[in-house]
């Protein structure tokens, strides 16, 4: 392998959050050149962030020298991808383990993305502060630079196996009703933020019993509009009634009102409205960037739809993926399916794997995303939204003001989900059993001020390694939903005709 290597900094779109991660990007990149110049090699670094995809191609696309991405804040997957696909130069993705700063989140979007178009790429991460005295991560380094890939080990990674007689009646029910009557996923636009990962599409739902109803987010601008105040007035009523706890105007949240949850519920029951429409099953909701400036954040909307409680509700979630995500949406109604089925409460949460540490002697990662987990992980209560609390979206990135749907999640047993799309093109099913952790207040409160304290937080052992997970785990999004369903969820997703993986120690 060539001696020169060549270093980028995968960027977000938004000129903020790069400026905010600049010091965390150029320390990694400092680190990262120790490294590989003790190694005997000569790197050199690609000025600037890679902001956009004609950047990527224009920045990337001519380097034949080996790579690697520096991923230490949220970057979209198209800054690398765009650049690097179609090209066979060994490409290495490198994170700094932050959970300030979801570089680890963006590595694994970035990864699972790059799969999915069949573009070879090794991973490696390290927390240590002098990266050179990490034994583990320079073995790692070396190797790629030696052979322009890394191995990993694989052995916690499994075939489907045997599930139970009674497992398989369950899914057979759940396939039967999925015959019957397809799947229709009404999409509020396409997924953001460079998802390359999320996006199925028809050729690859259709075979599974789902579909797809694209609808222009922008239409929510206009339909806002035809709800009535007395709708928004009453929804209002329900969510404090049923006892969510808003953090109106609290510390640099000055504009976070009464009028802003008003401004969200306003587009809870437009979203309502379309489902209606279309008669469609479970939503997948892009929101990011596009609607910043006209909308408030969607958050709240999401982790209502995701609740039991809900204004206008049946007594049911709606499934909704936030960032139009199909990659969750999915298996997230297939498990509300298989839960309903059994006689339990259908309710599944959404997240982002965003950091971990380990809490006496045990490895458990932060799961946290902005808003699409509902109620019932916070009470386990499907009448109550007690336990959720509002707090307002960060202004850097939510312009607009609006709050978020948190809480901390309850322990208890767990099966998560997630599928992906490999690179031959076909659909895998990851599953896994674990425990949500309750943790002490201390150490919920460090890792959770450590991340985004606005989030609903969990904390979970997914039954597997860490370095499993950030070795071969194929997305930054996860499906948790509390109870076993694990063997129903490995026999109805073969039933459907998807690869199934498991992921267990």
């Amino acid at each position: 392998m060539s001696k020169k290597v060549a270093i980028f900094w995968p960027g977000d779109y938004r000129a903020k959050p790069n400026e905010w991660a600049l010091p965390q990007a150029r320390q990694t990149t400092e680190q990262l050149v120790a490294a590989l110049k003790k190694l005997g090699r000569s790197p050199y670094v690609v000025d600037g962030y890679v902001t956009r995809p004609d950047q990527a191609i224009a920045q990337l696309g001519p380097i034949d020298d080996p790579m690697v991405g520096v991923f230490v804040h949220w970057t979209y997957a198209p800054h690398t991808v765009d650049g690097v696909v179609g090209k066979e130069n060994p490409l290495l993705l490198a994170s700094n383990f932050s959970g300030t700063w979801p570089g680890l989140v963006a590595l694994l979007n970035t990864g699972a993305s790059l799969e999915s178009v069949g573009r070879a790429a090794s991973r490696v991460w390290t927390d240590a502060p002098d990266w050179t005295a990490d034994a583990r991560f320079m073995e790692r380094l070396d190797e790629w630079c030696s052979t322009g890939r890394i191995g990993y080990d694989t052995s916690e990674l499994h075939g489907a196996g045997a599930v139970s007689a009674a497992a398989v009646e369950v899914a057979e029910r759940v396939r039967a009703d999925i015959k019957r009557k397809r799947v229709l996923a009404l999409m509020l636009g396409d997924t953001s933020m460079g998802m390359i990962n999320g996006y199925l599409g028809p050729r690859l739902l259709y075979p599974i019993g789902f579909s797809e109803h694209k609808v222009d987010q922008a239409w929510l601008v206009e339909r806002v509009r035809t709800v009535s105040d007395s709708r928004v007035e009453d929804a209002f009523r329900f969510v404090q009634d049923r006892g969510v706890t808003f953090h109106w105007q609290g510390p640099e949240a000055e504009d976070f009102t009464p009028e802003a949850t008003r401004a969200q519920l306003r587009c809870y029951l437009a979203v309502l409205d379309l489902l209606d429409e279309f008669q469609a099953d479970c939503l997948g909701w892009q929101y990011q960037l596009g609607l910043l400036k006209l909308l408030p954040p969607s958050d709240f909307s999401e982790g209502l739809l995701n609740s039991h409680a809900r204004p206008e509700g049946n007594g049911h979630p709606v499934i909704t993926s936030t960032e139009a995500d199909q990659g969750n949406l999915v298996p997230m109604e297939l498990m509300k399916r298989v839960l309903e089925a059994k006689g339990l409460p259908g309710a599944v949460m959404f997240h982002d794997v965003r950091w971990g540490a380990e809490h006496e002697g045990r490895w458990l990662w932060v799961l946290l995303n902005s808003g699409s987990c509902g109620a019932y992980a916070f009470n386990h209560d499907t009448g109550s939204l007690k336990g959720v609390h509002s707090y307002r979206q960060p202004s850097g990135y939510f312009p607009i003001p609006g709050g978020t749907f948190a809480g901390v999640s309850l322990p208890g047993a767990i099966t998560w989900a997630r599928l992906w799309i490999d690179r031959r093109g076909g659909l895998v099913m990851d599953l896994g059993r674990g425990e949500s952790v309750a943790l002490p207040a201390d150490v919920r409160e460090t890792w959770w001020r450590g991340t985004t304290r606005q989030w609903p937080f969990m904390a979970a052992d997914l039954g597997c390694s860490m370095e499993t997970v950030m070795a071969h785990y194929m997305s930054n999004h996860i499906a948790v939903a509390y109870g076993d369903i694990f063997g129903e969820m490995i026999a109805l997703s073969q039933s459907l005709g998807i690869t199934v993986r498991i992921l267990s120690r």
